[in-house]
């Protein structure tokens, strides 16, 4: 999983004592840090996919030109191309941008092929089936591995619903990411890959997508959790999203909450909800038990985080039911 590093990310290191240690040789700062995880993960673990080397140079998406960052199974005669040119409506893929043009006088998409289930100001969200809009979540995902390091599946979207966020204007719904889900996971994973195109990045679209994710397991009323392992960039954003939530809720609720109350109003699952108390230090020891316990760093970090972020979910404005599929609709050829 890939989620744009943005610059409102809840930093998880709230010791308030430091030993002091001598600067390293080569410090990186923030900035450059998030830059080399966006452009060099660690997740990809198949050495015949390291070994492939980036096809594409830059690919121009509506007004944006974007260069690719890794390797995409377009075909070959749409290989080492200057620029791809790519139709921001239905992401079909041309070698020029006559063709491109040509093709814009016929294509009547001007949004995702399936049903819109979200809008508050300029944002939508469309709810995709695999199976049935098979060739545009097909291009989705050739266009999202050229992000992706570790992504393989790139052809097999039927047993997948795709979750495609937009920004809408006069001129129609411009895609700015997409997560998809699992029709059915055996480990109630509720993102199975997310990316926000880097375009868009760096304008807390990624930590709106992971909010989403969350909002559809609510309404399932079920604990959800991205698929493991996250990619460096996943991890830090959805760590950012797990502090920012957690902390809040503690701070908005006067009752004494357990790990158990957290995930139910949540729906964070209590693995990870563990994992981001025990990083932020919030569990104390108090007259025999652990009880957990908001730092003065932790809400000064808090505060901050909260003063930047523009855009949240409005729970009011998802019409939305959980999708029931028959074993016969399960079931994938």
């Amino acid at each position: 999983m890939d989620v744009d590093g943005e610059g409102d990310t809840f930093e998880l290191n709230v010791n308030g004592a430091q030993v002091e240690t001598p600067p390293p040789v080569s410090s990186f700062s923030k900035e450059q840090e998030i830059e080399k995880l966006r452009t060099s993960g660690s997740m990809t673990q198949s050495i015949s996919e390291i070994a492939r080397v980036k096809n594409l140079n830059r690919l121009q998406i509506g007004k944006h030109e974007v260069e690719a960052w890794y390797f995409s199974p377009y075909p070959k005669e749409y290989a080492h191309l200057p620029v791809l040119y790519i139709c921001e409506f239905c992401l079909a893929y041309f070698p020029s941008p006559m063709m491109l043009s040509r093709h814009r006088q016929r294509c009547t998409l001007f949004h995702p092929p399936g049903n819109e289930i979200y809008r508050h100001q300029d944002i939508s969200v469309f709810e995709l089936d695999g199976k049935r809009q098979l060739s545009w979540c097909r291009n989705l995902s050739l266009l999202s591995k050229c992000f992706l390091d570790h992504k393989t599946l790139y052809y097999d979207v039927t047993p997948f619903m795709y979750y495609v966020m937009c920004l809408r204007d006069s001129t129609g719904c411009h895609i700015i990411g997409y997560f998809s889900k699992e029709k059915e996971s055996a480990e109630n994973y509720n993102v199975a890959c997310i990316l926000t195109l880097p375009q868009h990045q760096r304008h807390g679209f990624g930590k709106l997508l992971i909010e989403f994710s969350y909002e559809l397991s609510k309404k399932e009323g079920k604990l959800g959790s991205p698929e493991k392992p996250l990619s460096d960039l996943g991890l830090l954003g959805y760590r950012a999203y797990w502090a920012e939530v957690i902390v809040e809720l503690l701070i908005n609720t006067t009752d004494e909450l357990s790990i158990d109350d957290i995930a139910q109003k949540t729906s964070i699952t209590h693995a990870d909800i563990m994992n981001t108390c025990t990083t932020l230090q919030l569990f104390k020891h108090y007259k025999g038990q652990h009880i957990i316990c908001l730092s003065e760093a932790v809400l000064e970090k808090h505060e901050k985080v909260r003063n930047k972020r523009r855009r949240r979910i409005y729970a009011d404005n998802l019409i939305w039911k959980p999708p029931v599929f028959t074993r016969d609709q399960l079931r994938f050829y």
